[in-house]
């Protein structure tokens, strides 16, 4: 049996299934864990299965990522082009958790729609009702694991479950609740497929390579090997990838863009929009790698040219043009686009960042730097394309058309 999603197919899968999206997991942190002997798992999966490193989408955001990889499909289909947007007809910013942004169905809600038993575990609770948007199973986050009831979410009582205390949202252990909680019902076969999301915090805190980053991933490869042992076909990819972002001093490397238009073409003449901004400010202070301006008509021509011309930035692009060339819905994006360098992050003006809780030095993520990811599966297909254009949305295709 087969289902169609978004313009393309997908096997109902014949063994158990688990994608798994590791938020903020640049390449090296898992080539640094195998290299220190901290990832068994990985390496085995690396040597005898499927090993790719795939194209997020960008803005390299949690949200449009993790809807992508859940519709198989990029933003301009599902409508989730940030964590938080300007809504034009209300003249509002606002977050982009409700799942009436979202403009296509997905693969987990086919997947049940034809009897498959689905479990989403996602870590913070920003994510859950856009990954169950009309799905029949089990759905709850880590944040909000005491909370979770059977009318609600499917499952109740998840601490006894996991035997583990309910986690700190700023903590590797709320990723750590999300592996323990999916291996616990893998083992009792209380889904036939799973979609685990993880939370960046130990990214925005350490590099790859540092002893935090490989207890993170061997945490993290234990559970793996739990899952593999359990006879699941694993995918594994991340919604983007993770950097620096600091001057020579270890200060964050901001561009004030509010501030700098507001100097150039007058007082609240443009409104800049940080898609990153979520309720979680300590991992980034609302600072990315990603920038979209709402301006007079007549101005964009200057500003566009003068915001080329700024040290730090890569890219100034139109709508249109910023539309097609990432694949983001134009209604939902501003006249203008920008994206920095890899060393730099953008943010409106200075006084509305308040950077006292951010730990230092900043790492963030947003922009074409942080776009490489891991795509891994721990079976091994033969038939791939490697001179094409993987994408982390290729997960669910790897995993139930090629892997089973």
């Amino acid at each position: 049996m087969k289902i169609e999603v978004n313009g393309r197919h997908y096997a109902v899968p014949r063994q158990p299934t688990v994608v798994v999206c590791v938020d903020g997991c640049e390449p090296d942190y898992i080539a640094q864990a195998v290299a220190h002997g901290r990832a068994p798992a990985l390496k085995r999966m690396l040597a005898e299965g499927t090993a790719l490193v795939a194209d997020c989408v960008v803005p390299s955001f949690t949200n449009p990522n993790n809807l992508s990889i859940v519709t198989g499909a990029p933003p301009s289909v599902h409508g989730i082009c940030g964590n938080y947007l300007y809504d034009s007809a209300s003249d509002t910013e606002v977050m982009m958790n409700d799942p009436k942004w979202l403009r296509a169905p997905t693969i987990l809600a086919s997947l049940a729609e034809v009897g498959q038993r689905l479990a989403v575990i996602t870590a913070k609770d920003k994510l859950r009702e856009l990954l169950g948007y009309r799905m029949r199973g089990i759905c709850f986050s880590a944040e909000r694991a005491d909370q979770a009831t059977l009318a609600g979410n499917g499952i109740t009582d998840l601490l006894a479950l996991t035997g583990l205390p309910l986690p700190s949202v700023y903590s590797a252990a709320l990723s750590e609740f999300v592996f323990a909680a999916g291996v616990k019902l893998a083992e009792a076969r209380r889904a036939d497929v799973m979609y685990l999301s993880t939370t960046d915090y130990v990214q925005h805190k350490h590099a790859p390579g540092e002893p935090e980053a490989d207890d993170f991933f061997a945490m993290m490869d234990g559970h793996l090997a739990r899952l593999d042992a359990l006879g699941w076909v694993i995918a594994l990819t991340a919604d983007h990838g993770m950097n620096s972002k600091v001057k020579l001093d270890a200060s964050p490397n901001v561009i004030y863009l509010q501030d700098r238009l507001d100097a150039w073409l007058g007082a609240a003449k443009a409104r800049v929009i940080l898609p990153i901004t979520d309720p979680y400010v300590v991992h980034h202070g609302a600072l990315g790698s990603f920038a979209t301006v709402y301006l007079p008509a007549s101005m964009i021509a200057d500003a566009t040219e003068r915001l080329r011309a700024l040290p730090g930035v890569e890219l100034v692009l139109a709508r249109a043009e910023a539309a097609a060339h990432f694949e983001l819905p134009a209604d939902r994006i501003g006249d203008i686009v920008i994206v920095s360098e890899r060393s730099a992050v953008l943010g409106t003006a200075e006084s509305r960042h308040d950077l006292k809780a951010l730990e230092l030095p900043l790492r963030s993520h947003g922009g074409t730097a942080e776009q490489r990811v891991p795509l891994i599966l721990n079976r091994r297909i033969d038939s791939l394309d490697v001179n094409r254009r993987w994408r982390n949305f290729d997960a669910f295709d790897l995993a139930l058309n090629a892997a089973q």
